[in-house]
């Protein structure tokens, strides 16, 4: 267990407090969400109805947690920050603490009674357009750069992992990403630098509405008022929503923090690892954002080409749990090589 004084010591020389301690204070703060819902539903007399709506809202917020875009933004700025020799535990946090905060704010209007709560979850209204095309405009642009910026570290890898099987020597700065590419975006991503500043980003991300689970969430709590639950069980649903997306997308920066770290050690075999990895999240970063960019020019422009719609199709939960499969099946195929290269 590290010491006090030795905990001081790492604030002053890095600016971070150990990761031990920044990994608690997240789990922790995932755990106070938990149990706040729980609080607010048992003050709202916890009857039949509010608990099963709570149960509904919180595995909606597991499924929304696994929306490709999420993954693509958390695993896109875990990567960048883990080059920069950090240790991002709270990426996954931070960005769906963003993102939630919206469906918060708006849970709590609708129990307020704000009536203007209906022309942003009116499909088509000038304020769902308006907020759609911020939320879209942001987030495409955001997984743009990003992707752009891992693209760029992948072919630098790519080569670092070729040079290495030549058995020449690789040295840290041949791995960082370069080129173009990367000096244009390091000024727009400059401001990025640290997993804190993901909040920001997350909650441009959800000002949209534009997801099923989301509107779906909402209409659950009109619904729920219409029938007569207590407002303080009303505001456990988005609580419970956003605990539950808070907890995975925590889980799932956290291993990715994981996974990029050990990816960037220096054996060949690792070597090959960062540059699948990284590839594999440039590209994901890419397609999301050509998929909610063209929404963002259909939205504004009236596009209503073949192209856009069939992008506009795109299942983003089912697309996450691919993209899932992909890097946990990366890792293991490496796990298993590393095991049996043990005597």
């Amino acid at each position: 267990m590290i010491s006090a004084a030795d905990a001081r010591q790492v604030y002053r020389e890095s600016g971070q407090l150990p990761l031990r301690t920044r990994l608690a204070f997240t789990l922790g703060a995932v755990a106070a969400l938990h149990a706040v819902a729980v609080v607010l539903l048992l003050l709202g007399s916890a009857e039949p109805l509010a608990v099963g709506l709570a149960i509904t809202a919180y595995l909606a917020g597991i499924k929304h947690s696994y929306d490709w875009d999420h993954l693509a933004a958390i695993d896109n700025s875990t990567r960048k920050f883990v080059a920069q020799n950090q240790d991002p535990v709270s990426v996954g946090f931070a960005f769906s603490l963003g993102h939630s905060s919206v469906v918060m704010l708006a849970g709590v209007f609708l129990v307020g009674g704000a009536s203007v709560m209906g022309q942003f979850m009116t499909g088509g209204s000038a304020g769902n357009v308006v907020l759609g095309l911020i939320g879209s405009g942001v987030s495409g642009l955001f997984l743009l750069f990003m992707g752009l910026f891992n693209g760029s570290a992948f072919l630098a890898a790519a080569r670092s992992y070729m040079k290495a099987r030549s058995g020449l020597q690789v040295t840290a700065q041949e791995l960082e990403a370069k080129g173009l590419v990367a000096r244009l975006l390091a000024k727009p991503l400059s401001r990025v630098k640290r997993p804190r500043n993901i909040y920001v980003i997350g909650f441009l991300f959800g000002l949209g509405f534009d997801t099923a689970t989301t509107i779906a969430l909402l209409m659950m709590a009109v619904s729920a008022s219409v029938a007569g639950v207590q407002p303080l069980a009303l505001l456990a649903l988005p609580l419970a929503f956003t605990a539950a997306m808070t907890f995975c997308d925590t889980l799932n920066g956290v291993a990715m923090m994981r996974m990029y770290r050990s990816a960037l050690h220096r054996p060949l075999h690792k070597l090959g690892f960062n540059a699948v990895i990284t590839g594999i999240s440039a590209a994901s970063a890419l397609f999301i954002a050509v998929i909610t960019l063209a929404g963002f020019f259909s939205a504004a422009f009236g596009w209503e080409d073949p192209l856009s719609r069939w992008l506009g199709s795109v299942d983003l939960g089912d697309a996450g749990l691919l993209l899932i499969a992909a890097l946990l099946g990366v890792w293991a195929v490496v796990a298993l090589q590393a095991r049996a290269r043990k005597p």
